[in-house]
């Protein structure tokens, strides 16, 4: 896949609203957040990701002579506007929590700060790219903490829905904490570790299995993964491994690794069978690598069960998120400034549901994490020109139950803002880290959690609340619709 200019991956009412503002001779300064409403998978967090993307889609972000032509040829574009559009480029800044963050619904992920048509336009590109991403590496850190510290494999590619989704789904899983990818060009592209093994179609090519196994065995002797249920797992398929280990092992070949893989059949039972017949003929290192559509449940189950699997390779349901598949991240305008104001000028959304009304003005985010035990204690979202000292005492509280309150000691937290700078006037002022660097930061990010937040069901959840002058801005702007009313 060649590099492609990704300008036009929007929606078409963006560049209608960016025609009527152009017209209006409108370019007010704007904020936009973006953010979600609602964990994914019944999860009790959500991992950002798809930050390094943005950054690139950001960078390139200009209209083509070809652009140009198409748009013209829509007919609904002034020649005006199309001029304004072929020098076009993004002026504005951007605010992002680091991929690999541990986040929560309401936090603003992504924050634009932009002219407006400037705002507008990078809309769609910037949810595609971060809901999609966000989507998989909290689907694959739910999967890797079912796990339990046993190795996760990515090798959802062919089940993918397109190749963007199954290289950039792949990067996302791996930052969410898979070890590594069956997936080639992610590979190549983010150098992250490629994993595999071979397939049925392998075995069945040689006359027999223990002929296939031998000579793939010879080919690969320090990555030696045979793959067991071709035929009959038991009777056939782990005797014929066994009967290769052993070759390898009269012949001095010490493997880096080796071992079989299962993907049919009750993979708890015939795990804990072809255990004792490793460990009885001596192969007691011997990796046991499982496939088969899993998934957080199912390896969940299998844990339970005593299965003696500690390698997993996860593909459809991981890098389709195949119970959850859309992240639902929105874009919404939450402060304005005209061109002849000094200050912002909050906006807020109302609606009948009060989870859809959005929080007004330009802010920011804080972590509190208690200094004792090291946890996220609450994740506060505030006005951007807040400060705070930690020598003093905090009190948090629920932003929709405000008589559920919580006073946090003086000297007992560390606060630190987790939304950075990313983009100021028009210039990149962020380095991405590597996709290997972003996932040990994930790590990190997931052990500022407590195991009740992180379990697969009914999780525990975790406090994020506004701070009292973005609380007392809400409740102004909404008594102040409700007057209007």
């Amino acid at each position: 896949m060649a590099y492609q200019n990704l300008t036009l991956l929007t929606d078409l009412y963006e560049l209608t609203m960016m025609q009527g503002y152009f017209n209006e001779k409108s370019n007010d300064t704007v904020v936009f957040d973006a953010f979600y409403r609602k964990n994914p998978s019944g999860s009790g967090y959500a991992i950002t990701a798809g930050l390094m993307q943005i950054i690139d889609y950001v960078k390139n972000l200009s209209f083509s002579y070809d652009d140009i032509d198409y748009l013209r040829g829509l007919h609904i574009f002034s020649e005006e506007f199309l001029a304004y559009l072929a020098g076009f480029h993004f002026t504005g800044d951007i605010y992002a929590i680091p991929e690999g963050s541990v986040v929560f619904p309401q936090e603003p992920l992504v924050k634009v700060i932009a002219p407006i048509m400037e705002a507008q336009l990078v809309e769609t590109a910037i949810l595609n790219i971060l809901n999609h991403q966000s989507l998989i590496a909290t689907k694959a850190s739910r999967v890797c903490f079912a796990a339990g510290g046993d190795g996760i494999m990515e090798f959802g590619l062919r089940r993918a829905q397109g190749p963007d989704a199954g290289t950039l789904g792949a990067r996302a899983a791996v930052i969410g904490g898979c070890i590594g990818t069956s997936n080639v060009l992610c590979g190549q592209l983010f150098d992250i570790p490629v994993l595999g093994t071979h397939a049925h179609s392998w075995i069945m090519s040689f006359p027999d299995e223990y002929t296939a196994f031998k000579t793939y065995a010879d080919m690969y002797p320090d990555a030696c993964i045979l793959l067991v249920d071709t035929y009959d797992t038991l009777k056939s398929g782990v005797p014929n491994a066994i009967r290769v280990f052993k070759e390898m092992q009269d012949a001095g070949i010490h493997s880096k690794k080796y071992g079989i893989r299962l993907d049919s059949g009750d993979l708890a039972y015939l795990s804990k069978k072809a255990r004792k017949m490793l460990d009885a003929a001596g192969f007691p290192d011997a990796v046991i690598s499982a496939s088969s559509d899993l998934d957080e449940y199912l390896i969940d189950s299998l844990k339970t069960q005593g299965a003696a699997i500690t390698s997993w390779g996860v593909g459809t349901n991981l890098i389709t998120s195949a119970d959850c598949p859309a992240f639902g991240g929105v874009y919404k305008l939450a402060a304005i400034r005209k061109e002849e104001d000094a200050e912002f000028t909050a906006k807020i959304k109302i609606s009948e549901n009060p989870a859809k009304i959005t929080n007004p003005g330009n802010k920011t985010v804080f972590r509190i994490i208690d200094k004792e035990s090291g946890k996220l204690r609450a994740d506060l979202i505030a006005l951007a020109d807040e400060t705070y000292d930690t020598s003093k005492d905090l009190e948090i509280f629920h932003p929709i139950d405000t008589w559920k309150r919580s006073l946090i000691k003086g000297g007992t937290y560390d606060m630190e803002e987790i939304l950075i700078p990313v983009f100021k006037k028009g210039q990149c002022v962020y380095e991405s880290p590597t996709t290997m660097d972003i996932r040990t930061y994930c790590q990190r990010e997931l052990n500022l959690l407590w195991d009740e937040s992180r379990r697969l069901v009914n999780p525990q959840e975790v406090y994020v609340d506004l701070s009292k002058p973005l609380y007392e801005l809400k409740m102004n702007l909404l008594n102040k619709r409700g007057n209007q009313s």
